[in-house]
């Protein structure tokens, strides 16, 4: 079991759900579908795959999932402590419990308290929380969050490499997305001011001074990614974590980085960069579902298949 003191403060942060407060009624419906994810460890494998056709205005996110999995609840039925049997847990000193995002942002309530609404994409993932108890934003859900996450407002697209920029401009037009003229990134180290999700495009050596961009520099436990760029030899590397915090590999040229992060209450930024030019444009590639779906982040080699970060620690199945 989890110590009480340590779910405690987790369930404060990570969306623990509460039952009770979900209403009866059905109400009007909204119009779209809605998708159910189930994943563990980090998206790496699915348990769940579900939809619903214009949900009802009574749909909240714990009742999706209950009508699709067996759930159990902690705390007099306050928070959930398993799905399908998979617990949250303490095991070997490391701390496991379940977490659920609505359009790629962590969600800052319970999900008896969150309505579906069509288009929406409803993720859970059961994960290694040791390292970083929260993740505020991931890029599993493109093409949210820059569709419903984004309730209405334009993408900012801001450049520090213009033909990259273009390019995933098209990429965002291309899903529906709403975006507003690219722009050149401010020099100050930002971030810009947006009412809507921002895309930082360019070399790490020009996005690391945007001040959302450098919570990277903090570790999982500050920006929620398993990933870090540093200097070796002169030049940028990119440097991949696993689960534990712990570096596994390093890229150097032409390596490029898709990650989300997020500034206090702020919309999400999205950082697509690399070690260079060549790796921006290698991180440009990755946006699609077939590289993006179920992963908090995706780094691409110079060579080789795209990778799913955090990269799995070795040797460590879990609970």
């Amino acid at each position: 079991m989890t110590s009480r003191r340590g779910v405690a403060s987790a369930a404060a942060l990570f969306g623990a759900v509460a039952i009770a407060g979900c209403g009866l009624g059905a109400g009007p419906s909204s119009r779209g579908t809605a998708t159910l994810t189930v994943t563990r460890d980090y998206g790496s494998q699915s348990l769940v795959d579900a939809d619903e056709t214009d949900p009802s205005e009574s749909e909240t996110v714990i009742r999706f999932l209950d009508r699709e999995s067996d759930i159990t609840t902690r705390y007099g039925g306050g928070f959930v402590q398993s799905i399908d049997g998979l617990s949250g847990t303490e095991s070997g000193g490391r701390r496991y419990d379940w977490f659920f995002y609505v359009n790629g942002i962590e969600s800052p309530v319970g999900s008896a308290d969150v309505r579906v609404h069509g288009g929406d994409r409803i993720w859970w993932d059961y994960r290694d929380w040791t390292a970083a108890m929260r993740v505020p934003a991931v890029v599993g859900s493109w093409p949210e969050p820059f569709l419903n996450g984004a309730q209405g407002q334009p993408v900012s697209v801001q450049c520090f490499l213009r033909s990259a920029c273009s390019q995933v401009a098209d990429s965002l037009h291309d899903v529906g997305a709403k975006t507003e003229s690219p722009t050149v990134a401010p020099a100050d180290g930002g971030p810009e001011a947006t009412s809507g999700p921002r895309v930082l495009v360019g070399a790490w050596s020009k996005v690391g001074g945007d001040r959302a961009a450098d919570e990277l520099g903090g570790g999982p436990a500050t920006s929620g990614v398993f990933a870090r760029f540093q200097p070796v030899r002169g030049d940028d590397a990119l440097v991949l974590l696993d689960e534990r915090g712990d570096p596994v590999r390093t890229l150097r040229h032409r390596a490029g980085l898709v990650a989300a992060v997020r500034e206090g209450d702020a919309p999400p930024t999205w950082l697509v960069t690399g070690t260079d030019p060549a790796g921006v444009r290698k991180a440009v590639a990755l946006l699609d579902e077939s590289d993006l779906t179920d992963r908090y982040a995706v780094a691409a080699p110079s060579h080789g298949d795209p990778i799913a970060v955090p990269v799995p620690a070795s040797g460590d199945e879990g609970p």
